[in-house]
């Protein structure tokens, strides 16, 4: 896979040093502690298997070193695993590799393109998968999964389990997760609606007329209104509309504006339906030079109506 080298030292925070450090221990129990101590929720999994070993899963995780030793004195042998998203500060895109496909090359197709790669630490699974974690921006992202390209997405609403845990499959095979590399700089967040709009596209695509009337405004507002129609892959029908004002050379400002507006319409915030037109943007003249937000845009979001209003608070790791 691409960027796959030996661990070396980073310039990343505290924090996320401790996490790396936590994955280098001895005995998942070690682990568990370490990774509390950095303030990193965890809870157990069963022994030799991924799913959670107390009832409520992933909402039992903990960061309370007490808790935590309870847990592994009732389990000794349990796997570790964390929650993603915004309770971690991690967000994790997961890479399957096994008999029936592997999402090695779409991970790497969307390295090229800028939609991944940022990764703080990446975990070899026993399957040889890949787990690339990312820093979590501090804004909600829902877990997904692509079955068909053998890629997933852990955020919001989801777990994963980390290393060192023991895995048996059903196949007869089984392993370790083990930390594979580590950054050699500050991480970057990955955004998942982009990401997965740009490895499984909507189709059929809807045929929409050439614009005649010469008002630069009319495909955009056209496309919008194709937005409203359907409430169903709102990224992946705003992503894919996008692209389309971009390969035929309108302003990104007026997509801004009037997909903007059908994407927060249909329940997206203004950060995810910006996001996603910049990244239809870049994708449809990956040689050009990108949109890039005019004076003050990184320091504000879209809102419907063409208004601009504050974005909302950053979650820093620390």
């Amino acid at each position: 896979m691409a960027g796959m080298d030996t661990p070396q030292p980073t310039d990343l925070d505290q924090r996320t040093h401790a996490v790396v450090a936590a994955f280098r221990a001895p005995s998942t129990a070690d682990a568990a502690h370490a990774l509390a101590r950095a303030g990193v929720p965890v809870f157990p999994c069963v022994p030799r298997a991924k799913h959670p070993r107390t009832r409520r899963g992933f909402q039992d995780a903990t960061t309370d070193p007490g808790t935590v030793a309870w847990m592994w004195r009732q389990w000794p042998d349990a796997n570790v695993a964390i929650p993603t998203g915004r309770v971690s500060g991690f967000d994790v895109v997961d890479v399957d590799t096994h008999e029936t496909g592997s999402g090695e090359a779409a991970f790497d197709k969307a390295i090229q393109h800028g939609l991944t790669g940022g990764w703080a630490f990446t975990v070899h699974t026993p399957h040889d998968g890949l787990h690339a974690f990312h820093p979590n921006p501090g804004i909600e992202q829902r877990s997904w999964q692509l079955p068909k390209v053998h890629v997933d997405f852990r955020s919001d609403g989801g777990y994963i389990v980390v290393p060192p845990s023991y895995v048996e499959y059903d196949d007869g095979t089984s392993g370790t997760y083990r930390l594979a590399t580590v950054a050699s700089g500050p991480p970057s967040p990955v955004d998942g609606g982009a990401l997965r709009d740009f490895l499984q596209p909507p189709r059929p695509r809807p045929v929409v007329a050439p614009v005649t009337d010469g008002d630069p405004r009319a495909a955009a507002e056209r496309l919008a209104r194709y937005l409203l129609s359907e409430p169903g892959y709102r990224h992946a029908r705003l992503f894919w509309a996008a692209c389309r004002l971009a390969e035929e050379n309108h302003d990104y400002d007026v997509a801004l504006s009037t997909l903007g507006s059908a994407a927060v319409q249909l329940g997206l915030s203004p950060r995810e339906a910006e996001r996603t037109i910049r990244n239809a943007y870049r994708h449809a003249h990956p040689h050009a030079a990108h949109p890039t937000p005019s004076p003050g845009r990184e320091s504000s979001t879209f809102a419907p109506g063409g208004r601009r209003r504050p974005n909302p608070p950053q979650a820093v790791i620390s």
